[in-house]
């Protein structure tokens, strides 16, 4: 487990933070019942078990870069930043564009970045948002603070599920979401980060096809491994286990208690599963941040999508405390606690 953004004592320190949030939603939407069919379920039945009433979905044309793309140039906008404000592009995502490049180049190439500007991917599955936040965070922490930071979460989950899977294909929708980091003043910003692993549980998510070890064929096609898989059962014991007491201790290292928790920005599983986790961690409800609702589960892209529109509502004044959580496929947590 890794924490930043703590002394010993527990001390917070900031320095870098959120200066423009931005996203991106596909224009179509598809509802319970478009899902469900395919999967022998109706829309009903997708509602009562998830609370999702829609998703989108990209266009057949579209790719995980293009969505990024107009995220991030919605981050910038908002941060009244440009492309050649940007030093460094940490892309979140586990439906890249293809395996090589990284998707983060093809973003960096379609927004035109400074040559030079380093740009990479994070694999994280639905953390990926959180990984590449405490990462890129840090970064820019090791130079002073100077510089800005894109930092996006994109994934296109559409690609990957089968149809006929109830247990996955109901779910996700397409989308992307960004923030821009950079400096701020003492005691605002990203004030803590934790980043932990839990790889004995890695085959509760998984794509198992297309890769090194079952690459491409006829047979894998056949046998479906080229599908996003998921033990629903096994990873709501995952987050039942491990995600409400990570939450409560990463709150007392930083000498907060729920209560001082303005906004909790969780990943978006589904209805079901986080007002489980708010009520077992102690967040209210109320406190509670969601799209999942028109949106689905985002994948690594679920939590700035959700930190974007509540900063865009005027829900999230200055001064408020930002508890942002991100857990699936890996198994992976992040945490980060940020000072609007």
């Amino acid at each position: 487990m890794i924490t930043i953004g703590t002394s010993g004592n527990g001390r917070l320190v900031g320095g870098v933070g959120v200066l423009g949030t931005g996203s991106c939603l596909p224009a179509h939407v598809v509802t319970n019942d478009e899902v469900g069919e395919p999967a022998g379920v109706t829309g009903d039945w997708v509602r009562a078990k998830t609370d999702i009433r829609t998703r989108r979905r990209a266009k057949p044309d579209e790719a995980t870069s293009d969505l990024a793309v107009v995220a991030a140039r919605a981050a910038l906008a908002d941060a009244g930043l440009g492309s050649a404000d940007v030093s460094l592009l940490v892309l979140a995502t586990s439906t890249p564009d293809s395996p090589q490049p990284a998707t983060a180049a093809v973003v960096a190439d379609g927004l035109n970045l400074r040559p030079g500007t380093p740009a990479f991917d994070v694999n994280a599955v639905c953390s990926g948002f959180l990984f590449a936040l405490v990462t890129a965070e840090g970064l820019l922490r090791g130079t002073g603070g100077a510089g800005h930071a894109l930092v996006i979460g994109a994934d296109i989950y559409s690609r990957i599920l089968n149809p006929a899977d109830r247990r996955t294909a109901v779910l996700f929708g397409d989308g992307a979401g960004a923030v821009v980091l950079g400096p701020v003043p003492a005691g605002r910003g990203l004030l803590a980060g934790r980043l932990a692993g839990f790889s004995a549980d890695r085959d509760l998510i998984e794509v198992p096809g297309g890769g090194s070890r079952f690459p491409t064929s006829e047979r894998t096609l056949a046998d479906g491994l080229q599908y996003f898989t998921m033990n629903g059962r096994g990873v709501r014991e995952f987050v039942t286990e491990q995600v409400p007491g990570a939450l409560r201790d990463f709150l007392r290292a930083a000498e907060l208690t729920v209560a001082d928790v303005d906004h909790f920005v969780p990943h978006q599983a589904n209805g079901r599963m986080l007002r489980e986790l708010a009520a077992a961690t102690g967040l209210p409800w109320e406190r509670t941040r969601t799209t999942y609702t028109d949106f689905g589960n985002t994948g690594s892209a679920s939590v700035p999508i959700t930190l974007d529109h509540a900063a865009r509502s005027g829900l999230v004044a200055e001064g408020d405390a930002v508890l942002l959580a991100g857990f699936g496929g890996g198994m992976a947590l992040g945490l980060g606690l940020l000072r609007w």
